[in-house]
């Protein structure tokens, strides 16, 4: 039977104080990105995509996310429109514009270029700490259950469609499926890969499930996360 899409599906309970955590959790995810961009050790599989594919086309991040994500969101419609909420939006519209300020903030004040002066030991530090909380933010977002941004629907879609194949296995190409596109970008593009190939790879392993403990941690103790 066809999913239905419903204008009450944005109206969750503690719709106040979930709106302003996933609000918040975009916002922290999308600075932690921009500092991982900066390090660039790896980042997610869907911003390794991005980042490539922006650089690529001359395109601002913000431009190729709205852009990626908006053809990815007309199968979202299409097979499972439930999917969609505020938080689907708020992933789709400002993650990538965020990041992109972000990033012209830590030009201007020289953040970016103390990055990349910084040792080995302080490299690794930094990046644990920015790894840390983007995996905390992304836990926080995707627990406020207001909608599931357009890349993670499609996974979760198709594993419905094939309840035979188990979900981390189905996640897990879908992450590596982004990433061949980001490295065919980088390898057309004029400036080569951008990122971490190593280290974009490690998080289509680890990220997941991190993410995963990370949320039933939050789930156990605050209230406004359980189901």
């Amino acid at each position: 039977m066809k999913k239905q899409f419903k204008f009450s599906q944005f109206i969750v309970k503690d719709f106040g104080v979930k709106f302003a955590f996933m609000i918040s959790a975009i916002v922290m995810m999308s600075i932690t990105l921009s500092v991982l961009i900066e390090i660039g050790w790896g980042t997610d599989p869907a911003s390794f995509m991005n980042l490539n594919v922006a650089n690529l086309f001359g395109w601002s991040l913000g431009n190729t996310q709205v852009f990626d994500y908006s053809i990815i969101f007309i199968f979202n419609i299409i097979f499972d429109p439930t999917t969609i909420g505020f938080g689907t939006l708020a992933n789709m519209f400002l993650i990538g514009y965020i990041a992109d300020f972000s990033r012209f903030i830590w030009k201007i004040t020289g953040f970016a270029e103390f990055i990349s002066t910084l040792s080995t030991p302080f490299t690794i530090l930094l990046f644990a700490v920015t790894l840390l909380l983007f995996v905390i933010s992304c836990a926080v977002y995707m627990n406020s259950r207001m909608g599931v941004a357009p890349y993670d629907a499609c996974p979760i879609i198709i594993s419905n469609a094939l309840p035979k194949v188990p979900p981390f296995l189905i996640r897990m190409l879908f992450d590596f499926s982004a990433v061949g596109i980001g490295l065919l970008a980088g390898i057309f593009s004029k400036t080569g890969i951008q990122g971490s190939l190593i280290g974009v790879i490690c998080m289509c392993f680890l990220l997941g499930p991190i993410i995963s403990a990370v949320g039933k941690i939050m789930q156990k103790h605050i209230a406004v996360f359980r189901e």
